[in-house]
């Protein structure tokens, strides 16, 4: 059974931790409710921007002292930007979790800023990277095609335009509020004992404290735009496809089923879509289901890349799969595999500290209940076939369905992506 331990600091961050006995290693991740759905159109990509800078140094130690003293304790320091958090996280030996958090604390409440021209070239090359690889591309676009003009419809790294052009003190202003004490979770795994964590920390905050403030409150998304279609004409060997509705939120007691539901859909190697439309046929590579939960909202979707020739067979099956797991047509095996396959991948990833982190870390920002692998199992193993099909029948119903895609001939496009959702294409003409 998992035992974690939560605790709260004066400055107001939350933090949890769970003892792993029998290691030598400690995850800490230092989680912030900043994310891209929490940025105007005018800050579009700031967050991600801050994530980036929070590396260039900060009151105590720079760039370089950085790098170096995480190379010196031969640990790991990363982090990484979401539509509803930033985390920055390391795994380092349980000897130095003293100097990591000292480091860490450091970097992210008291960044300063420095070498902002050099890594916003840095952050506008990730951009037109991304610009450049239409398979990641398609997932931005199929994201506008679900929510709009609201903030979930944007990619989390921002537009060229507000990088370009931000300035050092709207990133400050903006790292302040949202970087408040009461917007923090400290989460943390391994070889390690609460009390001598919250010890350290207290120690790390004696030198950097974190600005005054509470938990940031989101406006929720009260009801999804309808459906909508986004295309991008760009010279690719493949067409490269995404279609789907909005999801489930996080708290949502069907996430158990729509687990299982991406699991028999695309989600695995023996899944209908994989076998029916790669390995039974041949005509994509790389062919998947998908699904994002947040706090309110979720979204849900199939992935293809395939050739011209390819396109609208592929779409076509794709669309057969999606109706008759809605009309009922889940086999008893198949919901046994997904039941067995997600239990042994959360068997299997609690291995890991790192993960063991994120979970409570990601539970705790998103105000998610911490369920007990017990609980999570039993979870898994009451999902019945109806429910399943019941959710794919509400998810995916064809009139609910945006679609998304990156090829050289729009109206290729159009014409093989007709079967999916007609009514969606005819409001785009």
């Amino acid at each position: 059974m998992q035992k974690y331990v939560l605790s709260e600091l004066d400055s107001g961050e939350r933090v949890i931790s769970e003892r792993v006995p029998g290691i030598r290693s400690v995850a800490l991740g230092f989680w912030v409710g900043a994310g891209s759905r929490d940025e105007t159109d005018a800050k579009a990509g700031v967050s991600h921007f801050i994530e980036h800078l929070l590396f260039k140094g900060s009151h105590a130690y720079t760039a370089q002292q950085i790098a170096e003293i995480f190379d010196g304790l031969g640990g790991e320091l990363n982090a990484a930007t979401s539509r509803e958090h930033t985390m920055v996280y390391a795994r380092v030996p349980d000897g130095h979790v003293q100097t990591a958090l000292d480091v860490m604390t450091d970097m992210v409440f008291a960044p300063a800023f420095s070498e902002l021209d050099a890594e916003r070239e840095v952050v506008l090359e990730e951009i037109a990277m991304y610009e450049d690889t239409p398979q990641e591309l398609v997932h931005d676009l199929f994201s506008e095609a679900v929510f709009g003009s609201h903030a979930l419809g944007r990619p989390v790294i921002g537009t060229a335009d507000v990088i370009s052009s931000v300035t050092r003190r709207v990133l400050s202003t903006y790292h302040r509020q949202m970087y408040a004490g009461g917007n923090v979770v400290i989460a943390a795994a391994g070889n390690i004992e609460h009390s001598k964590l919250m010890r350290m920390l207290a120690r790390s905050q004696s030198q950097q404290r974190p600005p005054a403030g509470g938990p940031r409150v989101r406006r929720p998304l009260v009801k999804a735009p309808p459906p909508g279609f986004r295309f991008a004409r760009k010279d690719t060997e493949q067409y490269h496809v995404c279609i789907g509705a909005p999801g489930i939120a996080r708290s949502d007691h069907r996430r158990f089923a729509a687990s299982i539901l991406d699991s028999i859909l695309g989600g695995s190697a023996s899944s209908r879509l994989f076998q029916e439309i790669r390995e039974k046929r041949g005509m994509a590579y790389s062919v998947y289901s998908f699904a994002s939960q947040y706090t309110d909202t979720g979204l849900v979707g199939v992935y293809l890349g395939t050739r011209e020739e390819n396109l609208a067979p592929s779409l076509e099956i794709a669309s057969e799969q999606l109706l008759d797991i809605a009309a009922g047509n889940v086999r008893p095996d198949e919901i046994a595999r997904a039941k067995e396959n997600l239990k042994g991948r959360i068997m299997l990833s609690m291995e890991s500290t790192s993960n063991r982190m994120s979970r409570l870390g990601k539970s705790l920002i998103t105000e998610t209940e911490l369920l007990s692998f017990e609980r999570i199992i039993a979870k898994i193993e009451a999902v019945e076939p109806d429910e399943v099909a019941e959710l794919a029948a509400l998810l995916f119903a064809a009139e609910k369905l945006s679609i998304s895609g990156i090829g050289p001939k729009e109206r290729v496009f159009r014409a093989a992506a007709r079967r999916i959702n007609p009514s969606v294409l005819a409001r785009a003409a």
